[in-house]
Protein backbone atom coordinates (compact mmCIF):
# COMPACT_ATOMS: atom_id res chain seq x y z
CA UNK A 1 0.00 0.00 0.00
CA UNK A 2 0.97 3.50 -0.93
CA UNK A 3 -0.31 6.51 -0.19
CA UNK A 4 0.26 9.58 -2.51
CA UNK A 5 0.18 13.34 -1.59
CA UNK A 6 -0.16 16.64 -4.09
CA UNK A 7 1.09 20.02 -3.13
CA UNK A 8 0.89 23.77 -3.81
CA UNK A 9 4.41 23.51 -4.13
CA UNK A 10 3.79 21.04 -7.42
CA UNK A 11 5.37 18.52 -5.23
CA UNK A 12 4.61 15.15 -4.57
CA UNK A 13 4.74 12.65 -1.75
CA UNK A 14 4.84 9.23 -1.75
CA UNK A 15 4.09 7.45 1.90
CA UNK A 16 4.20 4.30 3.22
CA UNK A 17 0.96 3.30 4.92
CA UNK A 18 2.76 3.53 8.23
CA UNK A 19 3.67 7.56 7.81
CA UNK A 20 7.17 7.20 6.54
CA UNK A 21 7.93 9.54 3.71
CA UNK A 22 9.42 7.51 0.26
CA UNK A 23 10.00 9.62 -2.44
CA UNK A 24 9.40 13.21 -3.07
CA UNK A 25 9.07 14.10 -6.85
CA UNK A 26 9.02 17.42 -8.71
CA UNK A 27 7.84 17.20 -12.47
CA UNK A 28 10.70 17.99 -15.08
CA UNK A 29 8.89 18.42 -18.19
CA UNK A 30 9.79 22.22 -18.64
CA UNK A 31 5.68 22.85 -18.28
CA UNK A 32 5.11 25.10 -15.40
CA UNK A 33 3.21 22.71 -12.82
CA UNK A 34 2.14 24.98 -10.16
CA UNK A 35 -0.20 24.15 -7.50
CA UNK A 36 -1.30 20.50 -7.54
CA UNK A 37 -5.13 20.52 -7.14
CA UNK A 38 -5.79 16.62 -8.51
CA UNK A 39 -4.13 13.30 -8.00
CA UNK A 40 -5.41 9.90 -8.95
CA UNK A 41 -3.80 6.06 -10.38
CA UNK A 42 -4.76 3.37 -11.86
CA UNK A 43 -6.17 0.24 -10.22
CA UNK A 44 -2.54 -1.46 -10.08
CA UNK A 45 -1.36 2.03 -8.86
CA UNK A 46 1.39 1.54 -11.60
CA UNK A 47 0.61 5.34 -13.08
CA UNK A 48 -0.04 8.54 -11.22
CA UNK A 49 -1.70 11.15 -13.04
CA UNK A 50 -1.91 14.80 -11.13
CA UNK A 51 -3.37 18.22 -12.08
CA UNK A 52 -2.70 21.43 -11.40
CA UNK A 53 -3.70 25.00 -10.75
CA UNK A 54 -2.35 25.88 -14.09
CA UNK A 55 -4.36 23.42 -16.74
CA UNK A 56 -1.69 20.93 -16.99
CA UNK A 57 -1.99 17.18 -16.28
CA UNK A 58 1.15 15.02 -15.54
CA UNK A 59 1.38 10.90 -15.89
CA UNK A 60 4.28 9.19 -14.02
CA UNK A 61 4.85 5.28 -14.06
CA UNK A 62 5.62 4.05 -10.86
CA UNK A 63 5.63 0.49 -11.80
CA UNK A 64 9.65 -0.54 -11.23
CA UNK A 65 9.04 1.55 -8.11
CA UNK A 66 6.63 -0.12 -6.63
CA UNK A 67 8.40 -3.08 -7.19
CA UNK A 68 11.55 -2.34 -5.04
CA UNK A 69 11.74 0.79 -3.67
CA UNK A 70 15.00 0.21 -2.26
CA UNK A 71 16.80 0.08 -5.24
CA UNK A 72 17.63 3.71 -6.21
CA UNK A 73 17.93 2.65 -10.21
CA UNK A 74 14.07 2.31 -9.94
CA UNK A 75 12.93 5.59 -10.13
CA UNK A 76 9.45 7.12 -10.54
CA UNK A 77 9.38 8.34 -14.27
CA UNK A 78 7.68 11.49 -15.55
CA UNK A 79 5.97 9.96 -19.20
CA UNK A 80 3.71 12.45 -20.39
CA UNK A 81 2.55 16.24 -19.66
CA UNK A 82 -0.39 17.80 -21.56
CA UNK A 83 -2.45 21.10 -21.30
CA UNK A 84 -6.13 19.48 -20.70
CA UNK A 85 -7.87 22.98 -19.72
CA UNK A 86 -7.02 27.12 -19.75
CA UNK A 87 -7.87 27.02 -16.14
CA UNK A 88 -7.83 24.84 -13.24
CA UNK A 89 -8.07 20.98 -13.18
CA UNK A 90 -10.09 20.28 -9.98
CA UNK A 91 -10.90 16.34 -10.59
CA UNK A 92 -8.94 13.62 -13.20
CA UNK A 93 -9.41 9.95 -13.56
CA UNK A 94 -8.25 7.33 -15.67
CA UNK A 95 -10.47 4.60 -17.07
CA UNK A 96 -8.20 1.58 -18.05
CA UNK A 97 -11.01 -0.50 -19.85
CA UNK A 98 -11.53 2.32 -22.79
CA UNK A 99 -7.76 3.60 -22.38
CA UNK A 100 -9.01 7.16 -21.45
CA UNK A 101 -8.48 10.38 -19.11
CA UNK A 102 -11.14 12.11 -17.97
CA UNK A 103 -10.78 15.68 -16.55
CA UNK A 104 -12.78 18.28 -15.02
CA UNK A 105 -12.04 22.23 -14.21
CA UNK A 106 -13.43 25.02 -12.76
CA UNK A 107 -14.62 26.12 -16.22
CA UNK A 108 -17.09 24.00 -16.19
CA UNK A 109 -15.68 21.35 -18.53
CA UNK A 110 -14.81 17.89 -18.19
CA UNK A 111 -12.82 15.89 -21.23
CA UNK A 112 -11.48 13.13 -22.51
CA UNK A 113 -7.97 12.30 -23.66
CA UNK A 114 -6.38 8.98 -24.51
CA UNK A 115 -4.42 7.98 -21.25
CA UNK A 116 -0.88 7.25 -23.06
CA UNK A 117 -0.84 9.68 -25.66
CA UNK A 118 -2.67 13.18 -24.11
CA UNK A 119 -4.70 13.27 -27.30
CA UNK A 120 -7.93 14.92 -26.95
CA UNK A 121 -10.89 12.86 -28.00
CA UNK A 122 -13.08 15.80 -27.33
CA UNK A 123 -15.95 16.97 -24.50
CA UNK A 124 -18.97 16.09 -22.68
CA UNK A 125 -21.92 17.73 -24.30
CA UNK A 126 -20.35 18.12 -27.63
CA UNK A 127 -22.82 17.50 -30.46
CA UNK A 128 -20.82 14.47 -32.10
CA UNK A 129 -20.08 10.98 -30.76
CA UNK A 130 -16.61 10.20 -28.73
CA UNK A 131 -14.11 8.20 -31.33
CA UNK A 132 -12.13 6.58 -29.19
CA UNK A 133 -10.53 4.48 -31.72
CA UNK A 134 -8.75 7.51 -34.00
CA UNK A 135 -5.63 8.37 -31.50
CA UNK A 136 -3.61 9.35 -34.92
CA UNK A 137 -6.19 12.76 -34.90
CA UNK A 138 -4.24 15.89 -33.42
CA UNK A 139 -6.99 18.04 -32.68
CA UNK A 140 -7.11 20.16 -29.51
CA UNK A 141 -9.95 21.61 -27.85
CA UNK A 142 -10.11 25.54 -28.58
CA UNK A 143 -8.90 27.04 -25.59
CA UNK A 144 -5.68 24.76 -25.67
CA UNK A 145 -2.79 25.44 -27.95
CA UNK A 146 0.06 23.01 -27.00
CA UNK A 147 0.32 19.41 -27.96
CA UNK A 148 1.18 16.81 -25.27
CA UNK A 149 5.00 16.36 -24.35
CA UNK A 150 6.40 13.02 -24.33
CA UNK A 151 9.09 13.13 -21.49
CA UNK A 152 12.01 11.33 -22.76
CA UNK A 153 14.85 12.48 -21.22
CA UNK A 154 15.61 11.06 -17.70
CA UNK A 155 16.78 13.98 -14.96
CA UNK A 156 17.91 13.95 -11.73
CA UNK A 157 16.08 17.33 -11.16
CA UNK A 158 12.92 15.12 -10.80
CA UNK A 159 13.13 14.41 -7.06
CA UNK A 160 13.63 16.73 -4.86
CA UNK A 161 16.54 16.72 -2.68
CA UNK A 162 16.49 16.80 1.07
CA UNK A 163 18.57 20.21 2.52
CA UNK A 164 18.50 20.37 6.23
CA UNK A 165 18.22 24.14 7.41
CA UNK A 166 19.11 24.19 11.20
CA UNK A 167 17.68 27.18 13.55
CA UNK A 168 20.35 28.22 15.11
CA UNK A 169 19.91 32.11 16.47
CA UNK A 170 23.53 34.24 15.95
CA UNK A 171 23.38 37.17 17.59
CA UNK A 172 25.90 38.91 16.38
CA UNK A 173 23.68 38.55 12.83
Amino acid sequence: PLLASAHESGCIRLWSIQGNLMKELLPFSGRPSGPLTALCTDTFTKILLTGSKEGYVFRWNMGSFLEDSRNIKNAIKEELCWRAHAAEVVDLFIEEEKNVVVTASVDGSVRLWHARTGYYFGFFGQARMFDLTDTSRLILPSDVSGFSAIIKEESKHTEKKKIIYPLILDRDK
